[in-house]
């Protein structure tokens, strides 16, 4: 099983009034430890450079943000972690080099983003008991800004992906998953750009399943002949937004992968877990039909939120294709 989510942590004035030793996003993160702690692996995207620990610590539009919050995601059984975005270089090359560096220290793998050349030629192939797992990632833009080295973030372009994707098969890759950074901020569904790199990376045939994020908003999840994409799994961790509805909206996806008589590796189970992150203690919470944690805001919220979230993640045949909700109380 593989679940993966986006982790997005805007820094707040009142972590920075509060001193170093007070930040602890261990209990911001708790809520989503049941719904991985089944899975062999778990895979987050960090889209935000981090700061020192102390900071500064900064919002849009360059992001700097606290850097517990990658010790948090792996203590809550995160293993890996995409990179590439549009605000990689918010911090330049120091605050790249500085983010690896954090994660690292906590343990958790990476892709997406480089330090050094030699890195940006090497594939992330994670095992687990079962198979190899690689990841390929691309962000469609850096907001304008240039790197100091092309190698330095991977950007949304398919046949460099698909490259990746057969050197990573003959590295003995049995899975591999694309994730891209792209479409339209807000948006209820896939822009051109994100249906022609999918659909490019599918039609290659060297992708097990491809997931996206960086829109904010949840977008609908499509079985294109035979492999499952995820356009946008929304906010995993972010500010809350008093302009945007969707913008607390995001999914956890989970995916179980089975091997044919012919060893073709294929995503033969795909479920969602809608979550909102919300305040009065400020908190990812899921809003799933079974509510394992209770209620996340009121019970007229959450099932509007669900609702909504299922009208759009179901909005290209998600659920004709097989895709369900994950209810964790049924999983074990």
């Amino acid at each position: 099983m593989l679940v993966h989510t986006q982790l997005w942590q805007q820094a707040h004035e009142d972590a920075v009034a509060g001193g170093v030793k007070g930040l602890d996003f261990g209990p911001l993160l708790e809520g989503q430890r049941r719904y991985i702690e089944q899975s062999d692996l778990a895979i987050c995207h960090q889209e935000t450079p981090v700061a020192l620990p102390g900071g500064p610590f900064s919002a849009y539009p360059s992001f700097n943000v606290p850097p517990q919050i990658a010790a948090a995601a792996k203590s809550v059984g995160y293993r890996a972690c995409t990179t590439a975005s549009n605000h990689t270089i918010d911090q330049g090359t120091e605050g790249l080099v500085r983010t690896l560096d954090v994660l690292d220290t906590a343990g958790l793998e990476h892709t997406g983003s480089y330090r050094t050349q030699a890195e940006s030629k090497g594939i992330l192939i994670l095992q687990t008991d079962a198979a190899r797992i690689a990841v390929i990632e691309g962000t469609y833009g850096l907001n304008g800004q240039v790197p100091e080295q092309p190698w330095q973030v991977d950007m949304l372009d398919a046949p460099a992906m698909i490259a990746k994707a057969k050197e990573a098969r003959k590295l003995g890759a049995d899975i591999v998953l694309g994730a891209m950074h792209a479409g339209d901020e807000y948006a209820s569904a896939p822009n051109a750009q994100q249906l022609d790199v999918a659909h490019a990376l599918a039609d290659s045939g060297q992708f097990t399943m491809i997931y996206g994020h960086h829109t904010h908003s949840v977008l609908p999840v499509e079985k294109y002949k035979g492999t499952w994409i995820a356009y946008g799994l929304g906010n995993g961790v972010t500010e809350l937004s008093p302009t945007y509805v969707v913008n607390n909206e995001g999914l956890l996806l989970r995916a179980q992968f089975s091997q044919d008589s012919a060893g073709k590796w294929t995503a033969s189970d795909v479920a969602w877990a809608p979550s909102v992150i919300v305040s009065a203690p400020y908190r990812w919470c899921s809003v799933a039909a079974d509510a394992p944690q209770g209620v996340c805001a009121s019970p007229a919220a959450d099932a509007d939120t669900r609702l909504r979230t299922k009208q759009v993640v179901e909005s290209m045949g998600a659920a004709q294709a097989g895709a369900r909700e994950l209810l964790v109380t049924k999983e074990r």
